[in-house]
């Protein structure tokens, strides 16, 4: 998102974050002083303000805060654009949203209109819509939402009928233009061409003129311009030609092109909705109202903006829940289909944590909510999904340079062609319908569209199979990725032991020793007791004279018998020999595996081995195989031991494991790896993964996983499962191949088309119906995308 330049004030006040002393005021103070163009720099600490005289550059003044340890207290903002048509629209909204003193940096979508805004508190939205509207653009009511037309008629309604209407007033142009193939003259008389053309000229056209003359009084040029210059000339000539007396008449040229160009900007409109369906469909998700209990326990239906944070709701089977929380009571299945993309149903239980949007497919529910309104995980979904897609690939830079000349260089042209046919001895209506061919064939829309279309199509896809990601540029970076670097615990493993393996004593049975652990461990939360509980199923009665021995284990009496169960140090302490299942300690413990052993003191007497493994997520090995079969190589970074992370590794197919690292080494691993010139993705989920997420070209956090690893990331995967990593990287690459491909045919359709309009090789009328089917092309390409699925 492009960043603004410097303050055109000579004074601001910014409020800065995070100071407490007198010290942190002096420490601002001194950094503020050495930006370049800071003449004074004063810091107020009860307000938490440094007031600021000078022309300073505002990235500048943001950096020296956060290098000085404190923040720019900073807001984001979303304004609907209307009356964008090209690239070099978008452009000039932003550059006027630039100049708006307190605005940190601008990004504009053209495929969905809208405006995202890093600004600094105080700036007023009048300020910005007037900065918008002297710009020659309007703001759409409301949040950039569609609304109602001013004569109460919805969009795509009003829309069908104008385009409607004007094929019913182009027709007999059309049929004339038929006859004309076949030699015949089938097209009307010149004041009936002038009565059916006018309308079009003057009544649906005239938006061409109002965003034209906008665009003229801000020193720049759209397609509306081109539009607006081309079909007027061909107009104002039949007009001439007509009252001269002539019979041979272009108004066909004027009229077929508005008409082919409004067909175009209907179906245009109706892709860009198309391409934003994704965050429509997870607003979508949210309930209307609201199943409140109150204090006496009655239920009482309210909106939904009404519900407040500790409110306890009611939720009934079929019903969506309209806020994050925990169950109070009851159990249910719940559909997180659509916000996670896991097609199973979840169960959920007193204590489980519950996702606004989600629905009870079978129980009723009481929550109690944790977060309400936009700070729930939905409202957090929608917003990341809705960055991403307001944000630019770099790949756009590109697109931003060419766009900012293209009109006044097809202006150019236009009029070197209507001199060269006027030299080369043409007559004027003939140079001047080339030159209006030249005009309408020109495209700024396909390449305008090119790089969002694809960007919101391939992130809006993406976040209906539970892969986010965090902007544009993360998107084009994992298209270049050969190497993906797994944490193991909690990423390519479950992250809590399970029972691996129970090898009992000579004269044990396997389901005593069992049942004898089972008791020892019940109602502990320990994660390994949980394992054997897991194992044992049901809820075992617990032992008595129960004692946990810190560091070691635990001892009980079951049925009479005084037993232990713990680590291999309890056993040394026991004084019982592991002879008899020594060789198979050591055969689990060189998998990894965490022993635990059973002991009856008395005797003194070994019952069973116990191995726990923390086993591979379902999906791991595919996830790798997935991987492989794209030519990217993978490895492991695992603060475990070496011989747990081998086991991992051989089981997955992994070749490449470093093991027993620290968080720092981590990260020192992966800028080692991009020394050598690769480009290296690292997935994690927890706080040691942080540094290393960050340091890596591109950082994917399981969504199960920390908020320090989810903040660090570059991508964020709703469902803990390894699959979606080969999933988000194909995902980028097919999004990538899109965008390329609407580039070459927006540049490759300008660069024939102008050539050929120039020389004579195409009537107005064709290059205004190639022209709008050259945006439509764009969008329709873009729009394949949401039939991805992950395989």
């Amino acid at each position: 998102m492009p960043e603004a330049a410097t303050l055109p004030t000579a004074s601001l006040s910014l409020p800065v974050t995070g100071m407490t002393c007198a010290s942190c005021a002096g420490r601002v103070e001194r950094a503020l002083r050495r930006v370049p163009g800071v003449e004074e720099a004063a810091v107020n600490l009860a307000t938490e303000t440094v007031s600021l005289r000078g022309t300073p550059p505002l990235p500048a003044l943001a950096a020296a805060v956060r290098e000085a340890g404190y923040d720019l207290a900073e807001t984001t903002r979303d304004i609907g654009i209307t009356g964008m048509t090209c690239a070099s629209c978008s452009g000039r909204v932003e550059r006027a949203l630039l100049a708006v003193p307190g605005v940190l940096a601008a990004g504009v979508n053209l495929a969905n209109g809208q405006a995202h805004l890093r600004l600094l508190p105080g700036v007023e939205d009048t300020t910005l819509m007037a900065a918008i509207e002297k710009a020659g653009y309007g703001v759409a009511p409301g949040t950039g939402a569609d609304t109602a037309a001013p004569d109460g008629m919805a969009p795509d309604r009003r829309a069908a009928v104008e385009v409607a209407v004007a094929f019913l007033l182009v027709a007999p142009f059309l049929v004339g233009m038929a006859g004309m193939a076949f030699g015949r003259h089938w097209m009307p008389p010149g004041w009936v061409q002038l009565l059916l053309a006018a309308p079009l000229q003057f009544g649906l056209g005239a938006r061409f003129y109002r965003a034209g003359w906008r665009a003229l009084r801000a020193g720049v040029g759209n397609m509306d311009l081109l539009v607006a210059l081309g079909t007027s000339a061909a107009f104002g000539l039949s007009v001439v030609l007509l009252l001269q007396g002539e019979q041979h008449l272009y108004f066909e040229a004027a009229a077929v092109v508005i008409a082919f160009v409004l067909l175009g900007r209907f179906f245009e409109a109706r892709g860009k909705r198309a391409t934003g369906a994704a965050i429509a469909a997870l607003l979508a998700l949210r309930p209307r109202t609201a199943r409140r209990l109150d204090a006496a326990g009655r239920e009482e239906e309210v909106p939904l903006a009404l519900l407040r944070v500790g409110d306890r709701v009611v939720v009934r089977p079929g019903e969506r829940l309209p806020a994050d929380g925990v169950v109070e009571e009851g159990a249910a299945g719940l559909d997180e289909s659509a916000l996670t993309g896991e097609s199973r149903a979840a169960e959920k239980q007193v204590g489980d944590s519950v996702a606004t949007g989600t629905v009870s497919l079978d129980g009723r529910l009481v929550v109690r909510a944790t977060a309400v309104g936009g700070d729930t995980r939905l409202a957090r979904v929608a917003a990341l999904v809705q960055a991403a897609q307001a944000s630019r690939a770099p790949v756009q830079k590109l697109v931003d340079r060419v766009s900012a000349v293209f009109v006044p260089v097809v202006v150019g042209i236009a009029a070197l062609t209507l001199l060269g046919w006027l030299l080369a001895g043409a007559g004027l209506p003939a140079a001047l319908l080339h030159a209006v061919a030249v005009l309408v064939i020109a495209c700024p829309c396909a390449l305008g569209l090119a790089t969002p279309a694809a960007i919101m199509a391939g992130t809006g896809a993406a976040a209906r199979a539970g892969i986010l990601f965090r902007d544009a540029a993360a998107l084009e970076q994992a298209g270049r990725i050969d190497l993906v670097a797994f944490d193991k615990t909690g990423t390519l493993t479950n992250g809590r032991p399970t029972l691996a393996a129970l090898h009992p004593a000579e004269g044990v049975t396997r389901e005593e020793a069992l049942a004898l652990a089972g008791r020892l461990q019940a109602g502990s939360e320990h994660p390994l007791a949980r394992a054997v509980l897991e194992a044992a199923g049901g809820e075992p009665r617990p032992a008595e004279a129960f004692r946990a021995l810190p560091g070691r284990g635990v001892e009980g009496v079951v049925d009479g018998r005084r037993l232990l169960l713990g680590s291999p140090r309890l056993l040394r302490e026991s004084g019982v020999p592991e002879a008899a299942l020594g060789a198979l300690a050591e055969r689990e413990a060189g998998q990894g595996h965490t022993l635990s052993w059973l002991i009856e003191p008395a005797g003194p007497r070994l019952l069973a081995l116990l191995a726990f493994a923390d086993a591979p997520r379902d999906g791991a090995a595919a996830a790798i195989a997935g991987l492989s079969a794209q030519g990217v190589a993978v490895a492991m970074l695992t603060g475990d031991g070496p011989d747990a992370a081998a086991s991992v590794a051989g089981a997955l197919g992994i070749q490449d494991v470093t093991a027993g690292v620290l968080p720092e080494q981590k990260a020192a691993r992966i800028a080692e790896w991009r020394r050598q010139g690769r480009r290296v993705a690292m997935v994690g989920d927890g706080v040691n993964d942080a540094a290393a997420l960050a340091s890596a070209d591109l950082g994917i956090a399981m969504g199960s996983g920390t908020d320090a690893a989810i903040a660090a990331a570059h991508v964020t995967l709703l469902r803990p499962e390894p699959a979606l990593v080969p999933a988000a990287l194909a995902i980028t690459r097919r999004t990538l191949a899109k965008i390329r491909q609407n580039l070459a045919w927006a540049f490759g359709f300008n660069a024939l088309g102008i050539p050929l309009a120039a020389l004579g090789g195409l009537s107005p009328a064709l290059a205004g119906a190639a022209m709008a089917f050259s945006s439509v092309a764009v969008l329709a390409n873009a729009l394949l995308l949401a039939r991805w699925r992950p395989e």
